[in-house]
């Protein structure tokens, strides 16, 4: 009796893994990513990211259907997609390779892009709880996305090698520690800000804070140059550039660094070192919440429900890259707020590309751009579904906003890498 229960168990582990390696040649699975079908848009990411986990290609049909995913019918994706409360149909392989079709159709504005692996994914962000949080973060959770937490150690120590894509938090890579200096300079998580990144600082072997900043940034830059993917928001982007275009010179005032700012500041700014921007202009008052006249902000005197952007359509056949990034099920997106919530289109670089502005502030919204083997893409605003996101606000729920198209366009960054070598061949 005992072996004919041991024997039955053996049998229902093979079953099951059968169930998990043989698929479906007949059918296969579309997740719809169109406004009217897809009940959680963001969680559908995490179930393209955990198929590629699984050595199992994906194809992204780009414009159809707000980007939809196809994929080989496992019955393991139909219950992981259940589980997650993500909508899926199966679908015969004759009305798959229809779609095919249709979407080679030279007439139509869609492509399919294949998704081969799973990017490894690091984020740059302090230890410990910050008085504010941080979208990226929170979508990737949301959709259970994997992902590694690394600082200045680890980018110091030359890790970055281990990763494929990078998103920075909201950081401020000029070492003035966010311009918070006038609103919250007496604040008990400030104060120990200051105290810590002087301390970790010091142990890096630098003699300040702005200058292990700059390392940092650099460190960064050389990971773009070599293939790697930058992706960041709010003050993460701005702050990154001025860091690096003032390289050669002290843009900090003395209750940053000890000692006051090199005068001449602005003249020896070397734009050529920065990614995105040129030409722009700092703000060396250190009672001022700005690091320079790149940033759009102060221009959103409008009502929150006219505060809007647009993406652009680009050529899906011929535009792969931008096309994938600005997969949606709506075109028009919600504004929000942030240190940087924009970026003034005459500010940017004339070889950066910009993929969604509002056109009647004059402003950039989502620009990106190539640096040596690698890529970059800047996102103004600080959270999608929260307008005016203020110091100690809650984290937002994105339980309520399953569907939430800005939050869409970070994941479309954080998928963009398993398509990067196909679209290089192309």
């Amino acid at each position: 009796m005992l072996n004919f229960k041991a024997y039955m168990k053996k049998a229902l582990l093979i079953f099951s893994f059968f169930c998990w390696a043989s698929s479906s040649f007949a059918s296969q699975i579309l997740i719809p990513m169109d406004e009217e079908s897809q009940t959680n848009h963001l969680k559908a990411y995490g179930i393209a990211y955990w198929i590629l986990q699984n050595d199992i290609e994906v194809e992204w049909l780009l414009n159809y259907r707000g980007g939809s995913f196809l994929i080989g019918n496992y019955n393991s994706i139909q219950e992981e997609c259940t589980i997650r409360g993500v909508s899926f149909n199966v679908i015969s392989d004759t009305k798959a390779q229809a779609i095919k079709n249709e979407i080679s159709n030279p007439e139509i504005n869609q492509a399919i892009v294949k998704l081969e692996k799973a990017p490894k994914i690091a984020v740059y962000t302090p230890q410990g709880k910050q008085p504010w949080d941080d979208a990226v973060t929170l979508v990737l959770t949301y959709a259970e996305i994997p992902f590694d937490e690394i600082y200045d150690k680890e980018v110091i120590h030359d890790e970055l090698f281990k990763y494929e894509w990078l998103h920075l938090h909201h950081e401020d890579f000029t070492g003035q520690y966010g311009k918070f200096y006038r609103s919250y300079r007496n604040a008990a998580w400030y104060m120990q800000q200051q105290k810590d990144a002087e301390e970790r600082a010091k142990n890096l072997g630098f003699n300040k804070v702005s200058e292990l900043k700059l390392g940092v940034a650099k460190r960064i830059k050389e990971f773009t140059d070599g293939g790697g993917f930058l992706f960041t928001m709010c003050s993460g982007t701005d702050s990154f550039d001025i860091s690096l275009a003032a390289e050669e010179t002290d843009i900090c005032d003395y209750m940053f660094d000890g000692d006051p700012a090199d005068p001449s500041a602005q003249s020896k700014l070397d734009y050529n070192r920065s990614l995105a921007f040129k030409d722009f202009k700092l703000k060396s008052n250190p009672m001022e919440y700005e690091f320079s006249d790149i940033d759009g902000t102060t221009l959103h005197r409008i009502p929150e429900s006219q505060d809007l952007f647009t993406l652009f359509e680009f050529s899906a056949k011929w535009d792969i890259v931008p096309t994938l990034l600005c997969q949606n099920h709506t075109r028009v997106i919600k504004g929000f707020m942030g240190q940087t919530t924009d970026f003034l289109n005459s500010k940017i670089k004339s070889n950066v590309l910009v993929m969604g502005e509002c056109k009647s502030l004059g402003t950039a919204r989502y620009i990106h751009g190539e640096f040596g083997k690698g890529q970059w893409t800047f996102y103004g605003g600080h959270d999608p579904e929260d307008y005016r996101h203020y110091v100690n606000d809650p984290p937002t729920d994105l339980n309520l906003y399953p569907n939430s198209p800005g939050y869409r366009l970070i994941l479309n960054n954080i998928l963009f890498p398993a398509a990067k070598k196909k679209k290089q061949k192309t």
